[in-house]
């Protein structure tokens, strides 16, 4: 749940090892060699919390222990991400309904207006793609800040983003988080499947 609610776009995760306490999480090697096809060769960039966080750093050990030879840390990992990167995190369907009961999250609608107005998520804001530009304080994103769409008041509240594909919604999300919104993340699947994701949640609750 932790990598669906947000990971770095394009990362893989892979099983836990049994029977260990939350704060000594560790990935099973065994699953890492079966995602790798068992190629010890492979180049892996494996990263976590941050540089107080030890997940990677004892995982890391536990691969190069295991024969891998080509094992790197992204030390910094997500909060460096989100910093010094200036990118958004990815989340992904299963989340979104853990995502739902937080009332301070903001979701925000890439689509186009004339989309947006046929229906949308219940709370959702607009902030369309097309009206994106280059550079700091322009387009859609500054007049999203004057207006009150995105939250001026707590650049750390939790801002998710989706749209008609993924590839809007991370635009969105990127250049939102290029802004100093601290906690943003996007969602690669197109809108149908996220509405439909959130509806399924309803219908169980």
């Amino acid at each position: 749940m932790e990598f669906a609610v947000s990971h770095i776009p394009g990362a893989l995760n892979v099983a836990p090892q049994p029977n260990r306490p939350a704060h000594l999480y560790i990935s099973d090697v065994a699953e890492v060699g079966r995602l790798l096809d068992r190629d010890k060769a492979k180049p892996l960039v494996l990263y976590c919390n941050g540089p107080f966080c030890g997940k990677s750093k004892r995982l890391a050990t536990e691969l190069v222990e295991a024969g891998y030879t080509r094992v790197r840390r992204y030390q910094i990992g997500a909060p460096g991400w989100r910093a010094l990167a200036g990118a958004a995190m990815q989340t992904g369907l299963t989340a979104l309904a853990y995502i739902g009961s937080d009332p301070t999250a903001v979701w925000v609608d890439a689509r186009e207006a004339e989309d947006f107005a046929r229906g949308s998520l219940a709370g959702a804001r607009n902030i369309a793609m097309s009206g994106l530009r280059p550079g700091k304080d322009q387009g859609v994103v500054k007049a999203a800040k004057d207006d009150g769409r995105l939250p001026m008041n707590d650049h750390n509240t939790r801002i998710v983003v989706f749209g008609a594909t993924g590839k809007d919604a991370r635009a969105v999300a990127d250049a939102i988080a290029r802004e100093a919104f601290h906690n943003v993340s996007f969602v690669a699947e197109p809108f149908e499947q996220v509405r439909r994701a959130i509806e399924a949640k309803r219908v169980k609750s």
